[in-house]
């Protein structure tokens, strides 16, 4: 059975002591995750979803915030972590809710893997490219099962292999760009 996304929020490591600490960690990442679902693009945004739902929140998850931490706060926390991690629980939740029984004729379940160019990472001053990100996405479940950052001097063919394996993908069916029609493609199983 797939673990809930505030129980495995609660395996993250907070990196901030613990004396006068007014929030815990897990429930303002979960309401983070849900504000940004509901169309928030900044901290103030995030602020405003949970100050309007806070109520609804406490009740819906079993927490009890005090109130809903002010941007900047919420800020100061999402800058502190560890992003491997979080990228870790994201994938452990997307492959609980992936496990999900295919209905069919007995067809491996597809994943489609395709990367795409960052709006606005690309930065002259500090003569930095622009950031490219390989994401794997499961059709079936209809949920992005991981994504991973492309080296400056690589491409998608070693990121997509190197996707492959870390999230143990096994018996489906990919689906990729033309660039990925190598020779040697199969040898990453």
């Amino acid at each position: 059975m797939a673990s809930t996304l505030l129980s495995l929020f609660s395996q993250v490591s907070d990196p901030w002591r613990g004396q006068g600490k007014i929030y815990p960690l897990a429930p303002i990442l979960l309401f983070t995750v849900l504000a940004m679902l509901a169309g928030a693009r900044s901290y103030r945004h995030v602020h405003g979803f949970i100050q309007t739902h806070l109520d609804r929140l406490n009740s819906g998850f079993g927490v009890s915030l005090p109130r809903a931490p002010a941007y900047s706060s919420v800020r100061f926390i999402l800058h502190g972590l560890d992003a491997d991690e979080i990228e870790r629980v994201f994938r452990e939740h997307a492959s609980g809710l992936a496990e999900a029984p295919v209905e069919g004729a007995g067809m491996p379940s597809a994943v489609a893997i395709d990367g795409k160019t960052l709006r606005g990472s690309f930065d002259a001053f500090h003569d930095r490219k622009a950031a490219h990100v390989l994401s794997a996405f499961a059709i079936d479940g209809q949920i992005i099962l991981g994504h991973m950052a492309i080296a400056e001097k690589s491409n998608e063919i070693p990121a997509a292999q190197a996707m492959i394996k870390a999230l143990g993908l096994t018996a489906r069916l990919f689906t990729l760009d033309a660039m990925q029609c190598q020779k040697n493609i199969r040898g990453c199983s």
